[in-house]
């Protein structure tokens, strides 16, 4: 069959679906159909069959999703450490680059154990290990991911075991440290704290003079009011004094300043004697 036969059969066999679609919802409003083909399609049906008759499972349904991250499967990072061995890669290149592909994938920790005949006739096995991977406690039973593999090598048969602990697990013993955020730093909580104690105290003390009233007998009060009369006229009577002597320190220097001054006293006249006469003569 040509290419351009094939695929003018499956845009007519896609227009036939579409009207048999159409004629069948026409009263509940049928918009369209888009069909895909998946390449899984064959052996979901065949492994939903299988199912259903070996172990008697109703109807079952399989769905096929994508994994995020494959590094971070144990069953997957067993099953390429198999297949290299199976294929005659070193065990010891196996496991490191395994190991490798973990820890870059982010993992917190991760094990790889590859027993069996390696070298020599004797079984014996090999670790291979990396970041933090503890061996018991909750994070293990709760966090751990484990799988075991088998091969058949041409010396025996050998087992690899992989542990990896994902990059999501939290310890006990796991220290963190939070933030603040900038609207609740720590100098804006003393401020109001600052605030409230202020707060606080002022209502303290207008509590207390408001009882402290309360409690005044009316007789105190009455007593109160005639001192403070007594200390008003005080000092009324204070001031007119420090007035009056002011005036009179004026008037006694306002009086020294009219005196009149002393009249200059006139020099004798000087009287000539008989000699300055005669002289004057001549």
């Amino acid at each position: 069959m040509s290419v351009v036969k094939h695929f003018i059969e499956e845009s007519v066999k896609k227009a036939e679906i579409d009207e048999f679609l159409r004629n069948e919802f026409e009263r509940a409003g049928y918009g369209g159909v888009d069909i895909t083909k998946t390449p899984l399609g064959k052996t979901i049906k065949r492994l939903a069959e299988v199912l259903e008759e070996k172990f008697q499972l109703p109807s079952p349904q399989i769905s096929v999703a994508e994994m995020e991250i494959p590094e971070l499967n144990a069953y997957v990072i067993a099953a390429r450490v198999a297949s290299a061995l199976k294929r005659g890669v070193h065990y010891r290149r196996a496991g490191f680059w395994a190991l490798n592909r973990i820890m870059e994938a982010g993992a917190l920790g991760a094990e790889i154990i590859i027993s069996g005949k390696l070298r020599s006739d004797r079984a014996r096995y090999e670790k291979f290990r990396a970041g933090y991977l503890p061996k018991s406690g909750e994070p293990v039973t709760k966090y751990l991911r484990k799988a075991e593999m088998h091969v058949q090598l041409k010396p025996g048969i050998s087992g690899v075991k992989v542990r990896i602990m994902p990059p999501e697990a939290k310890f006990p013993d796991q220290v963190r440290i939070l933030e603040v955020p900038e609207e609740e730093a720590p100098e804006a909580v003393e401020a109001a704290k600052v605030e409230e104690a202020v707060e606080t105290v002022t209502t303290v003390t207008t509590e207390t003079a408001e009882v402290a009233e309360a409690k005044e007998p009316k007789q105190t009060k009455e007593a109160k009011e005639a001192k403070e009369t007594k200390k008003t006229k005080k000092t009324k009577g204070t001031k007119r004094t420090k007035k009056t002597k002011k005036t009179g320190e004026t008037k006694e220097t306002k009086k020294t300043k009219k005196t009149k001054k002393p009249k200059k006293t006139k020099k004798p006249k000087k009287t000539k004697t008989l000699k300055e006469v005669a002289e004057a003569k001549k």
